[in-house]
């Protein structure tokens, strides 16, 4: 056997080598097909099968709170500490919340990610630190006075200083000293934090059971199940609700693994990459057979050589496949090059989609493209063999096979139709998701987002405690405004408009102003007075709201959306609006007073309509709001003057996230676009595949039909029905082809519906646009045969024969 598979090889080396042309389509083809495979594949695998990087990742579980049809949220602090204490099914249960802060250990201060952890951050995560040690008990109380910072930190604004456990730092407005450096292997959940601190278990706000802001985290013990969890974690909470009734008895508790959590919001996208990159794996392998078919009908006269010496139908089968295989290793292993590349590239242009920085060309990637090989060279190659094997008269050696006036050659118009079909499926889904980002750019937005810079400025939650906190800012917008090529100036807490953020809150209206059965709830905004002359949103009624409208209470406006949803015809302006706390959460309501009414504004992202929006007017309702700056000109022009400004007005705080409001808008909508072009790229792919099979197949059938084309040019026929002939053949498996790829589109409408916006998953435009452009192609590379064959000499043709 391995005498003949030698054989095999070197025979199948020597015939390749002869047809340098069909052997290098075929391995390109391969290369692409099983690159774009592969890719695909090692983000799904990174994102989705993978496990955690953390020991025993899958024992991970996330905790969340949240109170009768609320979404669920944070959690309390102490009821972190509660479930920890109580709970016999969590080995341990910790919590944390991240701040962008101000790092001024070095001459330039810089901006920090910093995360607050409560107790157990080590027991949870099962990682130490590679130098120095973790948080202990006594760290959690008093002010925090320890730090343990990311290897990535310790290299970058420490110098790598083995000796710098003991080193204080400052951060915002503490002076912590380093106790610990994590490994460079320790992927927090927020990858861009480089810091830790200790949360003050006997803080004042950590007493409350009313503020929940923890993303609670759990490590479930050894052999105990989700559904275990979540029944032991309902008790206890029961028996809290019982103990405290006025914040815990309404409180219903959720348990997700932690992974889950993570990958929901890119599950969709991947699987709909990977199924675009299957079905291009399909195409291509069904191209290859097109190219053995006809590659085998070529070399009939020697295979009916080697029959007539003896070789047997398996021995040839073999020859085949071996060749085959060949092809696919060679092709697999391009492809694996372009697979490495494609992931770099996905790393770069996906920052935004969890875990994508995990990828690696791993084991389970190359077991992966062996399991490919093998299917692609028995998709490829099996069908091509078995019929070379069988069928083959010795009367081939005497031309039998060229005296043929006429063949049908059906199995080859399959495969090209199959592939046709599949890449009208591919391009439809493209289409539309082309369409969709169209859609999208040109809807209006109900705010001018041109010519608008924003950014950040460091800050923690302690320094909203000072008085001066909002005439800080105040100063600050002041100041900018005042540079030349700066109109006015203006800042929104949490979320710029345009980008996909929600949060909803329940109010409530004076009796009468709205049924007591319709629940008012509406978007809430904190901005200051000049956000809306700043961005361009209309205003519409009453007068402007004055700054002071943060937790306390003060002036709002609401959006039209609002009016025309909750005022049933009466005037609200001058209402008193009250925000509802969510029942049992302990939290007391909040009265303000309807200054105004403004324009619809899509605060919650481009691509969902203005919802009744809720605007408290404060110049900062967060440490870190985002400070906007329209500008006459180019916003990047302004970023050098923005930055010297700020150093001059807070020198000890970071810049960061300066950028255009376009592209922040841009960048919320970063995945869409790439799944697009991912998408299209495959289809365009897919297409050509496809064009190159239908050339292939014409050209082989004009091949074999060359005596009879000879003797009807001969007889008197014109050139013009010979191209028609051929064509017209083309376009009729063209256009079933294309109405199979039709069924397959709308059968996969559902998957794409949730993706698209402004555009129907049946839209007939797009449709309609891809099947003509299907059409045309493809009878363009039908064309060319086609007109061979026209030039048919047909005394040179009759001479050969």
């Amino acid at each position: 056997m391995l005498d003949a598979a030698t054989i095999n090889l070197r025979y199948s080396l020597r015939a390749l080598a002869r047809s340098p042309g069909f052997s290098a389509t075929v391995v390109l083809t391969l290369a692409l097909a099983i690159g774009a495979n592969a890719a695909v594949f090692s983000a799904l695998d990174a994102v989705l099968f993978k496990p955690l990087p953390f020991p025993n990742g899958d024992r991970l579980m996330r905790l969340t709170q949240s109170v009768g049809d609320a979404p669920p949220g944070g959690t309390a602090p102490i009821r972190v500490e509660d479930w920890n204490r109580l709970s016999s099914t969590f080995e341990a249960v910790t919590g944390f919340y991240v701040e962008d802060v101000s790092d001024a250990t070095a001459e330039v201060p810089e901006m920090v990610r910093r995360a607050t952890v409560a107790p157990r951050f080590g027991e949870v995560w099962g990682v130490a630190p590679v130098l120095g040690r973790g948080f202990t008990e006594e760290d959690h109380h008093g002010p925090p006075s320890t730090v343990v910072v990311s290897e990535r930190y310790w290299r970058s604004r420490l110098g790598a200083d083995p000796n710098v456990l003991g080193r204080q730092l400052r951060i915002g407005t503490g002076t912590p000293r380093v106790i610990g450096v994590m490994p460079a292997s320790f992927l927090f959940p927020d990858r861009q934090a480089d810091i830790w601190v200790p949360a003050p278990l006997d803080a004042t706000y950590a007493q409350s059971r009313a503020l929940a802001w923890y993303p609670a985290i759990g490590r479930l013990k050894p052999g105990v199940t989700l559904d275990d969890a979540r029944a032991n974690l309902g008790v206890v909470q029961a028996q809290l609700g019982a103990q405290y009734p006025e914040t815990d008895a309404n409180l219903r508790v959720q348990v997700e693994p932690y992974k889950d959590g993570i990958v929901a919001s890119a599950r969709g996208s991947l699987w709909l990459l990977f199924g675009a990159a299957s079905l291009l794996l399909l195409i291509a392998c069904t191209n290859i057979a097109t190219l053995l078919f006809t590659r085998g009908a070529e070399r009939r006269r020697e295979v009916a050589v080697r029959v007539s010496l003896g070789a047997r139908p398996a021995r040839i089968a073999r020859q085949w496949l071996t060749e085959t295989t060949v092809l696919v290793v060679a092709g697999a292993a391009c492809g694996l090059i372009l697979a490495s590349a494609a992931t770099r590239t996905l790393r770069a242009l996906s920052s935004n989609v969890p875990r994508l920085d995990e990828i690696a060309l791993d084991g389970r990637l190359v077991l992966y493209t062996v399991a490919a090989v093998a299917i692609v060279t028995l998709l490829c190659g099996m069908l091509p063999a078995l019929r070379s094997a069988r069928g083959v008269l010795a009367g081939e050696i005497a031309g039998g096979g060229r005296a043929q006036v006429s063949t049908r050659q059906s199995l080859h118009w399959w495969l090209v139709g199959v592939q046709v079909a599949l890449s009208v499926a591919l391009l439809a889904g493209a289409g539309l998701l082309v369409r969709s980002i169209q859609e999208l750019g040109r809807v209006d937005a109900g705010f001018e987002r041109a010519h608008v810079l924003t950014f950040r400025v460091s800050g923690a939650f302690a320094d909203m405690s000072g008085p001066s906190f909002q005439q800080r800012y105040a100063t600050t917008l002041d100041a900018l405004a005042a540079l030349p090529g700066v109109e006015s100036t203006a800042t929104i807490s949490f979320s710029l408009p345009g980008v996909p953020t929600a949060f909803e809150q329940e109010y409530g209206l004076p009796s009468g102003r709205v049924s007591p059965d319709v629940r008012v709830l509406a978007e809430e905004r904190t901005v200051s007075p000049s956000y809306f002359a700043t961005l361009g949103i209309a205003f519409l009624e009453g007068t402007p709201c004055r700054s002071g409208g943060g937790p306390g209470g003060g002036e709002v406006l609401v959006n039209r959306s609002f009016v025309e949803r909750y005022g049933a015809g009466a005037a609200l302006v001058g209402s008193q609006l009250v925000r509802t706390p969510q029942p049992g959460s302990g939290a007391s309501a909040v009265s303000a007073t309807i200054a105004g009414v403004v324009g619809d504004a899509r605060e919650r992202g481009l691509d969902q309509s203005p919802a009744p929006t809720v605007y408290f007017c404060n110049v900062a309702g967060m440490p870190s709001p985002f400070i906007l700056v329209r500008t006459r000109g180019d916003p990047d022009a302004l970023v050098a003057s923005v930055r010297a400004k700020m150093k001059e007005l807070e020198p000890l705080r970071a810049v960061f996230s300066i950028a255009s409001l376009e592209d922040q808008i841009g960048g919320a909508f970063a995945e869409n676009r790439l799944r697009t072009i991912v998408l299209a790229l495959f289809a365009g792919a897919a297409l050509a595949l496809a064009c190159l099979g239908l050339y292939g197949t014409l050209s082989y059938v004009v091949s074999l039909r060359r005596r009879e084309v000879g003797l009807r040019i001969a007889v008197g026929a014109l050139p013009g029905h010979i191209v028609k002939q051929f064509v017209s053949k083309a376009l009729r498996v063209l256009g079933v082809a294309c109405a199979a790829g039709l069924v397959l589109a709308l059968a996969s409408a559902r998957v794409l519906q949730g993706m698209l916006f402004g555009v129907s998953a049946t839209d007939p435009i797009t449709l309609s646009a891809v099947v003509g452009i299907v059409l045309v192609v493809g009878a363009s590379a039908a064309f060319l045969p086609a007109l061979r064959a026209s030039r048919i000499d047909p005394m040179r043709t009759l001479r050969e024969e």
